[in-house]
Order: C-alpha cells, then structure tokens, then sequence
C-alpha cells in the first residue's frame, strides 16, 4: 500500500538542558522506531501541547498520540480538543495509537478512569504480559518496556478490551475494536536516554526507587518488537477505514 499518513499529537515538550537538548522529542522518538519498519510513513506532527489539531479528521490516514511527564488528571488547555479528537476518531473508526499520557488521554476521552497509582511510580523495565491476541501481534510475546508513570488507567472504557497486564500496571495495554491500540509503556524509548531521564529525575524518585530502576535496565528492551505490532495494526487499520469510506460514500 502507498506510504500512510501517520499524524503524530505531541503533547509534550522538553525543554530541560540536560534531555531537552541532548535527544529527539517524543514525535521524533516514534519516527526514529517506527522508521526501523519495511512499512514506511509519511509523517505529520501537530504540538498538541500547545493546542493543535487536526482541522479535519482526514488529514492524515491515522494518529499517534505521545507520552508527556504531564498528567491527565490535571487541567490543560489542551485536552479538551484533544478529548475531542479522540471521540470523533472513536466514533469514525479512525485508526489511533496512545502510548503512556496517550494511553490515558484515550481511556478517559472515552469514559474510562485515570487515577494516581497507590503503588506510586512504575519506573524501569516493566514486563507487559499479553493475555489476548490480534493477529498483528505476531510473533505473541511478553514484552519487556520502558516505563515511567505515576497514574495509570483503572476502568476501561465501555467496549474496551484489555489485552496487556504488568506486576505494576493491571491495564497495561488495550484495544477498542480494529481501531485503537494502546499501551502504557514506552516502546519509543531506548537505552541512552532512558538512563538520562533516571539521572534527571533521581530527587524525585528516591534512591530505593531509583537505584532499582537504574537495576532494571540490564533486561532487554523490546520496544521494537512491539512497533511492529504497531505497523500491522496501522496497516490492517487503515485499510479497514479506508474499505468502509468506500462503502458509505
């Protein structure tokens, strides 16, 4: 198929000496894995943090909505649009992709609930065990990714289906029809700046905590694995839209 139009809803915007000028921003990060793919894109990136959205829900084939060290359960200016955006992709059978903040954004846009994890931070390698099966989830695995996350989903929206769990996160990954795929993890992170959002971040988490995250890093990471998860879900997505909007027009 030609190359899908991937629209990418950044909602953050790191603007710290020590990362911010050192790595990729979070739309960059998903280009830099999504581009490691036979399945090539065509990529557009809306600073959804400062309140861009799409003008019309065609403008790209489908979206990508990234992480961001802020928190759902705040006010933003921006989620309201956002929050829109998301139903009306909902309601179309839009393809969309949420990772981390976008995993949460789509549960709460869609009646879900978002809350402060009693466990407090999930920070470090975390394992997602895969407990229900799409056929883009080839070959099925559990999944080792980075995580970083103090609030998590704790109730699906309705007609939501979980399909991922962790020993940290019980709805670690979820899909809504053929259309949305989410995850709480990180699968755009890698490596060298994983270990510099630990060191920026030691004071806030506490030498237990992050001493054992620093610990964690030593497993694999196999957020590549799961962005070919991803390319087929947006290839069979896409091509699903696109044969229904043949049919309704």
């Amino acid at each position: 198929m030609d190359r899908i139009r991937l629209g990418i809803l950044q909602v953050n915007h790191d603007k710290t000496e020590t990362i911010g000028d050192h790595f990729p921003d979070d739309a960059h990060r998903f280009r830099d894995l999504l581009d490691e793919q036979e399945q090539r894109f065509r990529y557009r990136v809306y600073m959804t943090i400062a309140g861009e959205v799409p003008a019309a829900l065609d403008e790209q084939d489908a979206y990508l909505i990234t992480g961001s060290p802020l928190s759902v359960l705040d006010e933003h200016a921006f989620l309201p649009p956002l929050y829109a955006l998301i139903r009306a992709c909902h309601a179309a059978r839009k393809p969309i992709i949420g990772a981390c903040f976008g995993h949460q954004a789509i549960a709460a846009a869609l009646g879900g609930r978002v809350e402060r994890a009693v466990s407090g931070w999930n920070v470090g390698i975390d394992t997602t065990q895969f407990e229900r099966v799409r056929d883009y989830m080839q070959p099925l695995e559990d999944l080792n990714f980075y995580a970083f996350h103090e609030d998590q989903v704790t109730q699906l929206p309705a007609g939501a289906e979980r399909i991922g769990t962790s020993a940290r996160c019980a709805n670690a990954a979820f899909v809504m029809g053929d259309h949305i795929l989410t995850t709480q993890m990180h699968p755009e992170f890698n490596p060298a700046f994983m270990e510099a959002v630990l060191d920026e971040c030691e004071e806030l988490l506490g030498q237990p905590l992050f001493k054992a995250a620093k610990a964690s890093l030593t497993r694999a990471n196999h957020g590549p694995k799961f962005a070919g998860w991803m390319t087929r879900f947006l290839v069979q997505a896409v091509t699903a839209y696109q044969q229904q909007t043949r049919e309704q027009g």
